[in-house]
């Protein structure tokens, strides 16, 4: 397996010359969040990655009180084009947590169970038309399932990148019989970065990651 890693404001400084020579081959940045803000470092995480020679890929996180079509826009809005190599844009999908709220509640249950597919699928299929890639959806398997309920299975074409920590192979949901990539733990450590970091795997070769890139 290839290893990687994935980075947002929260790393800090980043050396990525220093993650290059560790061995890490592949990196997802963190580009927007809901509607309206950009990651204060992806510009600079962005140019600083490739770089390097790290093959990179841009995420979204997804804010559901938000409407979708403004999300797909701010996230194509702060990537621009993609260039070749580049992965596809990834839709992170996990709970949604306001940084002030002190009951730390996930607002994901203000939106009715109805209405949560199709946002996703529109930011999806909105991007896709955009970048010219199919995204790729990050997830962990017990909250999509309970999220989307049999719904997740409308999702099931869609490359997944799986969040499951600190265990041999992760589980993932029913509706997808593998995964692509793995984020296998959210403490790891590697040269060029201060403090903790996610660490990820692709399941496969670095030829086969090369050819997922942007022709």
């Amino acid at each position: 397996m290839v290893e990687g890693l994935d980075v947002s404001l929260h790393q800090g400084k980043i050396d990525w010359s220093a993650i290059a020579q560790a061995g890490v081959r592949f990196c997802y940045v963190r580009a927007s969040v809901g509607g309206q803000q950009v990651d204060s470092q992806f510009a600079t995480n962005w140019k600083a990655a490739v770089d390097a020679g790290l093959i990179r890929g841009a995420y979204h996180f997804f804010w559901p009180l938000t409407a979708s079509q403004d999300q797909a826009d701010n996230f194509i809005h702060t990537v621009g084009t993609l260039q070749s190599g580049d992965l596809a844009p990834t839709l992170d999908l996990e709970e949604a947590i306001g940084a002030s709220d002190p009951q730390k509640r996930n607002v994901w249950l203000d939106v009715p169970a109805e209405q949560r597919l199709p946002m996703i699928q529109n930011w999806l299929e909105t991007v896709e038309q955009a970048a010219g890639m199919q995204p790729v959806i990050y997830t962990r398997q017990n909250f999509i399932e309970s999220l989307l309920g049999d719904g997740v299975r409308q999702l099931a074409d869609y490359p997944l990148w799986i969040a499951h920590y600190d265990v041999p192979q992760p589980t993932v949901p029913a509706s997808w019989t593998s995964w692509n990539f793995w984020q296998y733990t959210e403490k790891g450590s590697v040269q060029g970065i201060n403090g903790n970091v996610d660490r990820d795997r692709f399941n496969g070769s670095l030829s086969d990651l090369q050819a997922l890139g942007k022709s």
